[in-house]
């Protein structure tokens, strides 16, 4: 998890919202009225998700009231005018106030802009002009004085014609009566679902971990406070395993389910928010594995004195040490140096589309954690060191693989 902006670029784009006159008996009573969505206003998330996505600045077209923070208030066309010459060029966007703005089609609009050459526009919602068209945009806008999005289009579309279309998968959301607010969250809610979820993450865990983010959303608990708490979860179940009796294992098996759902609202709380953080992120990262380790470790002390051996110690010194491997060599290649925004560990690998790659990550993902409370009914949480034993180091060696599979192909594709 990060903080950091991305670094503007000479096309990134500028962002000028619109007041909404909000009519009475809608539930949001007066125009300054900034409603609530997962413990931040409405104008504030779109602050932060322009900003993440690479805006420059937000601007504000209400002169007669103090804009909120990060916004820029502008008087009128004029004013945004002489503010936008002074900026690199770059695509103007434009929106009303009660957007729900999103990161993922925000940075898809400069592109947007640069394939529709002149703009383009979703009716009623969003507007983007190219950089070329600005100047000429903002002098018809200013004189027929347009406040509001529908005098705004009929002013474009007189001066250039149609727009262009906007792809569908793009669709802003309106947050104009407090009707709307439950579904804004809930599409917020379902944005935090990463691609990368494993089939039991997706259809079991997160129905769980975006429940409890939605109520801890609007509260002072903070991501990394979230992140403790699961590790000390995990910490909690693994003496469990110390005894060979089932009902003790499965209390430790549900404690380390109950770590990995947890585990889950960090994140989501921080993207929900946009407090992600390099130093979260490495919390995150190293906290689930030394529970891992300590699962192990106390799996593996438990099987020796329930068999009066010492050879379980071996297959738990295996299983640490091929976790701790893969841990700091995926940290040394993958973290060590991240930087920017979004997590700190999507893959194994900086080289998409390979295929080895894709399936240590597909083993990676936290759905085999499902098969510890099932084996800890029949009072086998052994079996899962063993596999865990064989499997780790396993995993260690073909991150190797990898990693001298990306060296050669940059080898071959460097420039001689």
């Amino acid at each position: 998890m990060h903080s950091e902006n991305p670094p503007t670029s000479s096309a990134a784009p500028n962002l000028v919202l619109l007041p909404h006159a909000r009519l009475p008996g809608t539930g949001l009573q007066t125009p300054d009225t900034d409603p609530q969505l997962l413990g931040l206003g409405l104008m504030q998330r779109t602050v932060l998700a322009a900003r993440r996505a690479g805006c420059r600045q937000v601007f504000f077209l209400q002169a007669d009231r103090t804009a909120p923070a990060g916004l820029t208030a502008i008087a009128d066309w004029g004013s945004l005018a002489a503010a936008v010459d002074s900026l690199q060029p770059g695509p103007l966007i434009i929106a009303p106030q009660s957007i729900l703005a999103e990161t993922r089609w925000l940075e898809r609009l400069p592109a947007i802009a640069a394939a529709a050459t002149v703009w383009a526009a979703i009716p009623h919602r969003l507007v983007v002009l190219s950089g070329k068209a600005i100047s000429s945009a903002l002098a018809a806008l200013k004189q027929v004085g347009a406040h509001d999005m529908q005098r705004v289009e009929a002013c474009l579309r007189r001066r250039f014609g149609p727009p262009a279309a906007v792809p569908s998968e793009i669709d802003p959301l309106l947050v104009e009566t407090s009707n709307d607010i439950p579904a804004a969250e809930r599409r917020l809610l379902r944005s935090l679902v990463k691609q990368t979820d494993g089939f039991m993450a997706r259809h079991f865990d997160r129905h769980i971990s975006l429940q409890i983010s939605r109520r801890l959303a609007s509260t002072s608990v903070k991501p990394t406070q979230i992140t403790m708490i699961s590790i000390a979860i995990g910490l909690c179940g693994a003496p469990f395993f110390l005894s060979a009796l089932w009902y003790w294992q499965t209390i430790g098996a549900l404690l380390f389910l109950l770590h990995s759902i947890v585990d889950g609202c960090d994140g989501e709380l921080a993207r929900l928010r946009f407090q992600e953080s390099r130093y979260g992120g490495i919390l995150d990262f190293w906290g689930d594995n030394i529970v891992h380790i300590a699962v192990f470790g106390c799996i593996a002390v438990g099987w020796a004195r329930a068999v009066s051996a010492t050879w379980p110690l071996l297959l738990g010194t295996a299983a640490i040490a091929g976790t701790l491997g893969s841990a700091g060599f995926v940290y040394w290649r993958q973290i060590r140096f991240h930087d920017g925004s979004g997590p700190v560990f999507t893959s194994v690998s900086a080289v998409s589309h390979d295929r080895l790659a894709g399936l240590l990550d597909a083993a990676a993902r936290r759905d085999f954690i499902y098969m510890v409370p099932v084996l800890t009914l029949f009072g086998k949480a052994s079996w899962f060191l063993v596999m865990a034993a064989l499997g780790a180091p396993i995993f260690f060696f073909l991150l190797i693989s990898v990693a001298i599979r990306e060296r050669l192909q940059r080898k071959q594709t460097a420039p001689t």
